[in-house]
């Protein structure tokens, strides 16, 4: 073999063997590829099933409560009348004054069991979620911890017109529920401001307090923190909860619709 035929060969070789690593290299790069794209369609297809797990929940939930409504209205705040009635007649027909007086409380018991039951029943079919708009949901969750007179309260929003489906409503209402609810109980705040605003990208809602804070890393699951970002992630949105002696502050941000 010449030296023109050894030189040859060993350039052919390392053609091959620069073309085997391209090769190598090629498939690797593919395959990270497709193992990062078969990640993502899998988080895609866990974050819809979420969605769809957290709608048929609620879908479920509401429909539980109708029934259960209907039926406090329905059977038993009919047969609570029907006692009441019956308490009535028995008192008007006795004649004896100390039994009338054990009639009268027996009354009394029922009308009141029956005035809640029937304010149960109304809440349990209420439909004001799916109705009203999320500025007046909000702006009545405000109200009601303005009332307690424990602290004050300010809520105010840019997004009067804002229509929402009404899972997004349910969940940021609960959100908006559980952080008041912290606030009052544990933050010794004075003061508990919100505000929701809209642009063409997104619609944001901060929730903020005054009060003498957490440690976020060692608490954020007494305060049902991770309830909340899971609940946030659900409907396509992002959360941020920051917490210092200086107070709470929470924001949640979701896609414009």
């Amino acid at each position: 073999m010449g030296k023109s035929q050894i030189i040859l060969n060993t350039i052919l070789f390392f053609v091959f063997f620069i073309a085997f690593i391209i090769a190598i290299f090629s498939f690797v790069r593919q395959y990270n590829l497709k193992k990062k794209e078969h990640i993502m369609m899998i988080q895609t297809q866990h974050e819809q099933h979420q969605q769809e797990l957290l709608a048929t929940q609620i879908e479920i939930q509401n429909q539980t409560m109708q029934h259960i409504g209907r039926e406090i209205h329905d059977n038993i705040g009919q047969k609570l009348t029907l006692a009441s009635l019956y308490t009535q007649q028995l008192a008007y027909e006795n004649k004896a004054p100390h039994i009338n007086e054990n009639i009268e409380n027996i009354s009394a018991i029922i009308n009141q069991s029956l005035k809640e039951l029937r304010a149960l029943s109304k809440n349990l079919t209420d439909n004001t979620i799916d109705t009203s708009p999320i500025t007046v949901l909000l702006e009545e969750e405000f109200q009601k911890i303005a009332d307690l007179k424990i602290c004050k309260v300010n809520f105010s929003s840019d997004a009067t017109h804002l229509v929402l489906p009404y899972q997004t409503k349910s969940v940021l209402l609960r959100i908006v529920q559980e952080f008041l609810q912290n606030s009052i109980k544990y933050s010794k705040c004075k003061n508990i401001v919100g505000l929701l605003t809209k642009n063409e990208q997104s619609i944001t809602l901060s929730i903020a307090d005054d009060g003498i804070g957490f440690d976020v890393s060692k608490k954020s699951d007494g305060i049902g923190w991770s309830n909340i970002k899971k609940r946030t992630e659900i409907i396509g949105g992002t959360s941020s909860l920051k917490s210092s002696a200086e107070g709470t502050h929470l924001l949640i941000s979701i896609p414009s619709i």
